[in-house]
């Protein structure tokens, strides 16, 4: 079943009765070449690169809840590449390159809205580093703008400029970022692998692999033994306990990611905007609300909520940049489980167990790597070689002195 215009039309002159299920929902089968764990947004996308494009056969995704219950349908939607490092910039820009032809692709509205993301600097030391990440962007072939205070006053012109601690003095912008809807992301990746004849198999919890002479053969689940050629783990927050089953110590740990809407609002924010003094981000989503989000919760926790310390800061940020955000009613709160690497950049390698790939460390990056890391995963699975933009990120970096630290805060996870 393809969507278009014309479809909507039929099914509204028909009472709508020739709608179908986006995805089927079959019974696992005993085996299959390649296991996908995690049926999140990298989960659902690796298995729909590894079908269409690769032309592999014989997939599963083991979800233990259901589709799109983690990370994916948890975050603030903003998607970008605005990136300094060469280990980062080309594998984001190729990610934003294939968001901008996702719909078309998937024929399923995701709501890709490139409605720009605006970092604000506030002294002139930011101004220069952001002169310097803007550079680095436009050699890798993305955009990127640099304002000064009078064109981000015509932009957004309830910004609180005259802060006496946090002036605002100009910012850089990626006219091409955005935001994109989390869930239509997941739906059009499960919605199109299901057509490729991808099985996916929600309720169905991995709970052991089995491994003989370093290689592994499958996986235990909820649902039975299922025999695997390949396995590969996406499972975001909980990377460390999923491949601590099969023996593995990851250099990941694990942390809540609070995120915030508002009531639903007149139009006000242009874009996506970011704080340069303090983390926080806000955009405005397409029913009005405010949505915006900040920093980490300051220990190690599978819990997907936060807490108090850390909503007090989000707003405390978000009421230094733009005072009026303390005329909205907040609606509600919700928290995701980020797999926070040691220097802050993503692991897309082999594993030193034979047949046995990770996908993880994606800490605030994840959704809008969501494209990008999936077809580098399927990538890594049909080809056991790494895709050309993903070369930096091997699981092995931390040992060789190799890190991507894209802060440069050190090798501490709670510091990215």
């Amino acid at each position: 079943m393809r969507f278009s215009g014309l479809r909507v039309l039929a099914e509204a002159l028909t009472g709508h009765k020739g709608w179908a299920p986006l995805w089927r929902n079959p019974d696992p089968k005993p085996a299959y070449d390649y296991v996908i764990i995690g049926g999140g947004g990298h989960g659902l996308a690796t298995a729909y690169y590894l079908a269409r494009t690769f032309r592999q056969a014989r997939i599963s995704v083991l979800e233990k809840g259901w589709l799109g219950s983690g990370n994916v349908g948890r975050n603030t939607t903003i998607i970008r590449s605005n990136y300094l490092l060469p280990g980062n910039q080309p594998f984001y820009e190729f990610s934003m390159k294939l968001w901008e032809g996702l719909e078309q692709e998937l024929n399923f509205n995701a709501m890709v809205s490139q409605r720009g993301v605006l970092n604000l600097c506030h002294s002139d030391a930011q101004r220069d580093a952001f002169r310097r990440r803007g550079n680095a962007m436009r050699m890798s072939g993305a955009d990127a703008e640099l304002l000064d205070v009078s064109a981000v006053r015509k932009m957004a012109p309830f910004l609180n400029f005259d802060n006496a601690r946090f002036p605002i003095k100009g910012g850089l912008l990626q006219r091409r970022g955005g935001t994109a809807r989390h869930d239509g992301v997941a739906w059009g990746y499960a919605r199109g692998a299901d057509m490729a004849g991808v099985d996916l198999i929600q309720n169905c919890e991995v709970t052991g692999f089995f491994i003989e002479k370093g290689r592994v053969r499958g996986v235990e689940t909820s649902r039975g033994y299922i025999s695997a050629g390949k396995v590969g783990v996406a499972v975001a927050g909980n990377t460390s306990r999923v491949m601590g089953m099969a023996g593995l110590r990851m250099p990941i740990e694990s942390h809540a990611l609070q995120a915030f809407v508002t009531e639903g609002l007149k139009p006000v924010i242009p874009g996506v905007i970011t704080f340069g003094a303090g983390h926080f981000y806000i955009s405005q989503s397409d029913k009005g609300g405010l949505v915006f989000g900040g920093d980490i919760e300051g220990y190690a926790s599978y819990a997907q909520r936060g807490n108090l310390p850390v909503m007090e800061d989000v707003v405390e940020g978000g009421m230094a940049l733009m005072p009026m955000l303390g005329r909205a009613r907040l609606l509600r709160a919700w928290g995701g489980v980020v797999d926070m690497s040691m220097d802050g950049s993503p692991i897309i390698d082999r594993t030193p167990i034979e047949g046995l790939y990770l996908n993880g460390g994606w800490c605030y990056g994840g959704f809008k790597a969501t494209p990008a890391s999936g077809y580098a995963f399927a990538h890594l699975l049909a080809n056991d070689s790494p895709h050309p933009t993903a070369r930096a990120f091997r699981l092995d970096r931390f040992e060789r002195g190799y890190m991507i630290d894209e802060k440069g805060a050190g090798a501490a996870p709670h510091l990215h």
